[in-house]
């Protein structure tokens, strides 16, 4: 059996399909970087590069997870579980300068 890299609760799936319905097609990144840069990052698709060192995890709600590669030299046997809560979190993601559109 095969153990995904990444996966979501339903209320991050949630959110996630209305960000697709508002901003298009999406991608995540974690960079590994202090604070909030070693939170997972959700951007519009055309609005972030991916490195080539940069490691594909999987798909969450059908949005690409990415991972740089020294994040993943630490985490490579770790499954992480994308959720959502209340409030504003400390992040530059999507959702969270965007939020006052989401709603």
């Amino acid at each position: 059996m095969e153990v995904k890299r990444v996966v979501a609760t339903e209320a991050a799936l949630q959110l996630i399909e209305q960000l697709k319905a508002k901003y298009g097609p999406l991608m995540f990144h974690q960079s590994g970087g202090c604070c909030d840069g070693s939170s997972p990052m959700c951007y519009p698709e055309q609005e972030f590069k991916v490195g080539g060192s940069d490691v594909l995890l999987g798909e969450i709600g059908a949005v690409p997870f990415y991972m740089s590669a020294s994040q993943f030299a630490y985490w490579k046997h770790t499954q992480l579980t994308i959720d959502v809560v209340p409030g504003r979190g400390g992040m530059f993601s999507l959702a969270a300068c965007r939020a006052s559109d989401v709603i």
